[in-house]
C-alpha cells in the first residue's frame, strides 16, 4: 500500500522481484517496523478497542466515500493479523476473526469504487483470515458477497447458484437468511416471481429474531435496515417488472432508515426514484432524485451509480418535462463525480 502527500493511495500485491525493482530506499524509506506483540495481559483490551473502532468505521462508511476508508481498513486488517501472533490462542482467534471482518468490509468498499476484482480478492482474504481464527462460517458469507458482484453484473444464474451455496442447514440463520435474500434477487433478475417470493419467505423466517450481542462479533450484513426483507422485496419487485408496487413498498421502508445512514438512504432511495420513473410518475421521481444527489456525491458509490444511470436514461425519454429539465443537469454532474 502506498500513500502520497496529496491524499492519493493504492493497494496491490507485489512479488519479491517487484519490491526489489522498486529499490531498497523506497521500500525502507519510511519503515515503521513490526508491531509490538508483547502484551499477553492486554489482549482483551486490544480486541475490544479494535472492535469498537470497526463499528466507528462502519458508521463512517455511511457518510464518506469508499476511497477515504480503504487505506484505514487495509491497515487495520494487516495490523490485527500481525498483532495476533503475539497473543494466546483465544485472543489470537478473536483478533483474526475481527481482521477478517475488516477485510470483508474492505472488499465491499472495493466494490463501491468499481473494482470487482479487488472486491473478490479481499473477500477471499477475509475467508482465509476467518478460517485461521477458527471461524469457518464466513466462507459461506463469502458466497453471498460474491453473489452481490454477479448481481450487479446482471448474471441471474450465477447469483442464484452462489447464494444457494450459503444456505446449508448447519450454517447460522443470519447467513442463510442473507443468502436467501440474495437468491431472491437472482430470481427477480431471471423474472421468476414465484421462486423469488419463496426465497423471500425463507429469508424472513431465518432473519426474524436474530439479534447481535453487544460484546459479540460485528453483525454480518446491513445494520441500517430495520426490515431488510421488506426493503429487498421492493428491490425485487422492480426487477420483476412491477415498478409501481416496488415504489410503494420501498417508500414505506425508507421511512424507517436512520437519517445518518446516507449510503443506505441513497442506495434504496435511488432505486425507489427509478421505480417511480418507470411507473410513469416522472415529477415525483425527479423530486426524490433531487433530494438524494448531494448525498450521492458524498458516498460516491459505483453500485448506486448503476441505478443512477438507469434513472438518467429513463428521464431522458421525457425531455420536455419541466421537472426533468430541472434535475437532469444535476444528475449528470453527480454521475460524472461518481465515475471520476
Amino acid at each position: 500500500m502506498a500513500l502520497s502527500g496529496d491524499g492519493q493511495s493504492w493497494f496491490q500485491p507485489l512479488s519479491r522481484r517487484q519490491v526489489m525493482t522498486m529499490g531498497v530506499a523506497s521500500a525502507a524509506g519510511m519503515s515503521i517496523g513490526r508491531p509490538d506483540t508483547s502484551f499477553p495481559a492486554g489482549g482483551t483490551t486490544l480486541l475490544g478497542t479494535s472492535r469498537t473502532l470497526f463499528d466507528n468505521y462502519r458508521q463512517l462508511g455511511q457518510v464518506a466515500g469508499p476511497g477515504a476508508l480503504l487505506p484505514a481498513l487495509i491497515a487495520q486488517t494487516h495490523s490485527l493479523q500481525e498483532l495476533s501472533s503475539g497473543t494466546g490462542p483465544r485472543t489470537r482467534g478473536g483478533l483474526l476473526q475481527l481482521a477478517s471482518r475488516y477485510a470483508e468490509y474492505a472488499g465491499w468498499m472495493m466494490q463501491e469504487i468499481g473494482n470487482d476484482q479487488g472486491a473478490l480478492w479481499w473477500t477471499r482474504h477475509a475467508v482465509d483470515l476467518a478460517a485461521a481464527g477458527g471461524d469457518r462460517d464466513l466462507a459461506a458469507y463469502g458466497h453471498v458477497r460474491h453473489a452481490l458482484v454477479t448481481l450487479y453484473r446482471d448474471d441471474a444464474a450465477q447469483t442464484i447458484e452462489l447464494a444457494r451455496r450459503a444456505q446449508k442447514p448447519m450454517l447460522p440463520p443470519r447467513i442463510r437468511g442473507l443468502a436467501a435474500q440474495r437468491e431472491a434477487q437472482g430470481h427477480a433478475l431471471a423474472g421468476d416471481y414465484d421462486a423469488c417470493m419463496r426465497s423471500l419467505d425463507r429469508a424472513r423466517v431465518l432473519l426474524t429474531g436474530v439479534r447481535s450481542q453487544p460484546d459479540g462479533p460485528p453483525v454480518i450484513g446491513t445494520t441500517n435496515l430495520p426490515d431488510p426483507v421488506g426493503m429487498i422485496t421492493g428491490w425485487c419487485l422492480y426487477d420483476l417488472g412491477r415498478p409501481r408496487d416496488a415504489a410503494e413498498v420501498m417508500g414505506k421502508q425508507m421511512a424507517h432508515v436512520p437519517p445518518h445512514a446516507l449510503r443506505t438512504r441513497v442506495r434504496y432511495g435511488m432505486r425507489r426514484a427509478l421505480a417511480h420513473a418507470m411507473a410513469g410518475e416522472i415529477e415525483h421521481a425527479c423530486d426524490l432524485t433531487g433530494q438524494l444527489l448531494g448525498a450521492a456525491a458524498t458516498v460516491s458509490s459505483a453500485t448506486i451509480a448503476q441505478d443512477m444511470r438507469a434513472l438518467a436514461r429513463t428521464l431522458s425519454r421525457h425531455p420536455r418535462n419541466v421537472a426533468v429539465r430541472r434535475v437532469a443537469p444535476e444528475l449528470g454532474t453527480a454521475l460524472q463525480f461518481v465515475n471520476s
